[in-house]
C-alpha cells in the first residue's frame, strides 16, 4: 500500500512561459497493474489539480477512479475533471490521448460558469463525426501550442483552447440537455449548488442557503427536491461527507483533524454524522477503504 501523504496531493501545472495553458499527446503502452507504471508516475497516486482537465481519449482503454467511482473509458472517449474531484489513473492499454489543463483565469467565463454547473460528469463516448471535430480542433490547439516565438502566442492559445472547450462542453449539455428551458424549481437548485460548493465548510444550515436566495427555508427544499430527489439537508451533508471520504481515504489527517477542517469544532457530531450517512464509522471507512 502506497504511503499516505498528510494531504491530498495537487499536481500544479508546470508552465515554462506563464500562459495558464498546456496541451500535450501522449502514448502509454499495456499496463495491468498500478504498481507497473513508471512513466505516469504523476496519475497512478490520488491528487487533483490546480487546473480544469480534459481528457480526449483517441486510442484504447484506460480505467480511471474518480472520487471513489470507476470509470473504463473507451476510444472517441472525453472526460472533464473539476480541480476539485481527487482522480487517479488504476490501468490502461495501449492508449493515445490528449490532456489540456487550464486554469480558471484562461476560461471564457461563459464556459466557467457552465462547467461549474455540469461538474462532476461521467466519461462521455462521442460518435465518429463529433469526434473527428473535436480531433481537429485538439490537432490546431497542439500546433498552436508549439508557435511559441509567435507575437499573440498567449492569446492565440487561449483562443483557441477555448474553442476545444466549447466543442466538449456542447457534447456534454447536448447528452444533458431536457427540451426548452431550466424550470424555476432547476434554477433555484442550480444557484443552491454552486452556493454550497462555495461555502460548505462554513455554511451548513438550510436557513441560511434560503437567506443568500432570498427565499425561504421551505420553498428552497421543495425546489432542491423537486430537482434531485434529496432534501437541502442531505445535499449538504452529502458535499461534506464526499470531502471527508477523500480525506480519510488520501490522507493521514485524523478524523478530528478532518473534522475542524470541515467546520466542525463538534468532533462527536461530526463522527454521528459520517456513520448516519454512511453507514460506518470515519475509522471503518478509513481501515475498509485502504485495503
Amino acid at each position: 500500500m502506497a504511503v499516505k501523504t498528510k494531504a491530498i496531493p495537487v499536481n500544479r501545472m508546470t508552465d515554462d512561459l506563464g500562459t495558464g495553458i498546456a496541451i500535450e499527446k501522449i502514448t502509454f503502452q499495456q499496463l495491468s497493474s498500478i504498481d507497473e507504471v513508471t512513466a505516469v508516475e504523476e496519475d497512478r497516486l490520488a491528487h487533483r489539480h490546480n487546473t480544469h482537465t480534459f481528457h480526449l481519449l483517441q486510442k484504447g482503454t484506460v480505467t480511471i477512479d474518480i472520487d471513489f467511482q470507476q470509470y473504463t473509458m473507451e476510444s472517441c472517449s472525453i472526460i472533464y475533471i473539476h480541480p476539485h474531484q481527487v482522480h487517479r489513473t488504476t490501468a490502461l492499454n495501449e492508449i493515445t490521448v490528449v490532456s489540456l489543463a487550464i486554469t480558471n483565469e484562461n476560461l471564457n467565463p461563459e464556459y466557467l460558469t457552465l462547467l461549474e454547473r455540469i461538474a462532476p460528469v461521467k466519461p462521455l463516448f462521442l460518435s465518429s463525426g463529433p469526434f473527428a471535430l473535436l480531433d481537429q480542433a485538439v490537432s490546431f490547439c497542439l500546433n498552436v501550442f508549439d508557435r511559441k516565438a509567435d507575437k499573440l502566442y498567449h492569446s492565440q492559445l487561449k483562443d483557441a483552447c477555448n474553442a476545444l472547450i466549447a466543442l466538449i462542453l456542447s457534447a456534454y449539455l447536448e447528452q444533458a440537455q431536457s427540451t426548452g428551458k431550466l424550470s424555476r424549481f432547476e434554477l433555484i437548485t442550480q444557484a443552491f449548488r454552486e452556493s454550497l460548493e462555495r461555502n460548505y465548510t462554513t455554511v451548513k444550515r438550510p436557513v441560511d442557503y434560503a437567506r443568500q436566495l432570498h427565499i425561504t427555508t421551505a420553498y428552497l427544499n421543495e425546489c432542491v427536491k423537486n430537482a434531485t430527489g434529496y432534501s437541502v439537508s442531505q445535499q449538504i451533508q452529502q458535499r461534506i461527507i464526499l470531502e471527508a471520504k477523500r480525506l480519510l481515504y488520501h490522507s493521514n489527517q485524523s478524523v478530528k483533524e478532518i473534522a475542524a477542517e470541515l467546520g466542525y469544532d463538534d468532533y462527536p457530531y461530526f463522527s454521528r454524522l459520517f456513520t448516519k450517512v454512511t453507514g460506518m464509522s470515519a475509522l471503518a471507512f478509513r481501515t475498509k477503504n485502504r485495503h
